[in-house]
């Protein structure tokens, strides 16, 4: 039996994971501790196989914080983190463990662009745009510097995370195809993860002990048009796709301020490749399906 502790209450990843755990029984023993306070520096974390790191501030708007909330970010997203890792090996004391942190596509950048396709590699050097990305990729370094012989660190970098009951862009996506009556086709691709595909990978990487860098992604890249037709289509609205306004959104991408920015959002290029496709994967739109059900009725 695996035991696996995830340290961070209350998160989506977490809570998602360890509900999708249960259909594996008494294969697996998961604890959850809240990471408020300095009550979780008493509990022994040398039962544990596994440590998966979920605590964390998500993402906000940038531009709309203090210098206070950017310093908690980098105590919560890096320092709690480093911690977290050092505790687990010191109670380790010798035995092998094996230590999970969820880090974002974000230590990239957030650069998108409807002109210009942009390509992650296993290669690409990060370049954070700002200190939510910052923040995660100091914890990466640091944690990195933690790992020994019997300590596995995992480095977990995912696109955007969807799923039901998740929050942030993708329930945004959601009321927008629910609203509007038509969309433009335009051709860009996303790389993008939906929950279920990540609770997979996750438990793959406990069984075989793996450590390292891991960038999670769906078996398909995302079209913006094509997933606002398919949430529309899940919830019974009626949308349709205009064909024939694709180079004036292109030329949009070009305009300065707000305008070119929106664009270049909504419809900006941003991939890992290669993908390697998982035959366990969720299908595309068998996982929009899931995921936009809890939006009927809003």
């Amino acid at each position: 039996m695996k035991r696996i502790l995830i340290t961070g209450a209350n998160s989506y990843i977490g809570t998602s994971f360890e509900k999708w755990m249960q259909q594996f029984g008494d294969n697996y023993q998961i604890d959850t501790i809240d990471m408020h306070g300095d009550q979780w520096k008493e509990k022994d974390f040398s039962q544990y196989d596994s440590v998966f790191h979920v605590a964390g501030i998500a993402h906000a708007d940038v531009s709309k914080v203090s210098e206070e909330t950017k310093q908690l970010y980098y105590k919560v997203n890096c320092d709690l983190a480093v911690e977290t890792a050092e505790k687990y090996k010191n109670d380790l004391n010798g035995k092998n463990g094996q230590f999970i942190y969820m880090s974002s596509i974000i230590i990239y950048g957030e650069e998108t662009n409807i002109n210009k396709k942009r390509v992650i590699t296993p290669e690409t050097q990060p370049n954070p745009s700002n200190f939510y990305g910052d923040s995660k990729l100091k914890a990466e370094k640091a944690l990195i510097e933690t790992h020994n012989k019997n300590l596995n660190i995992v480095i977990l970098r995912p696109p955007m995370i969807y799923g039901e009951n998740s929050k942030g862009n993708f329930r945004e996506l959601v009321k927008l195809a629910n609203k509007l009556p038509i969309f433009p086709l335009v051709n860009n691709q996303r790389s993008m993860l939906y929950i279920e595909n990540l609770c997979i990978v996750i438990r793959e990487i406990i069984d075989k002990n793996k450590e390292g860098v891991f960038f999670p992604q769906n078996n398909e890249y995302v079209q913006t048009s094509t997933l606002i037709k398919l949430i529309a289509k899940s919830t019974n609205h009626n949308l349709f796709i205009l064909n024939y306004v694709s180079l004036l959104i292109k030329v949009l991408g070009y305009f300065p301020g707000k305008i070119g920015k929106l664009t270049n959002k909504a419809f900006g290029n941003l991939i890992y490749a290669p993908i390697t496709r998982n035959p366990d994967f969720v299908d595309f739109e068998e996982s929009v399906k899931r995921s936009v059900g809890i939006d009927r009725n809003e």
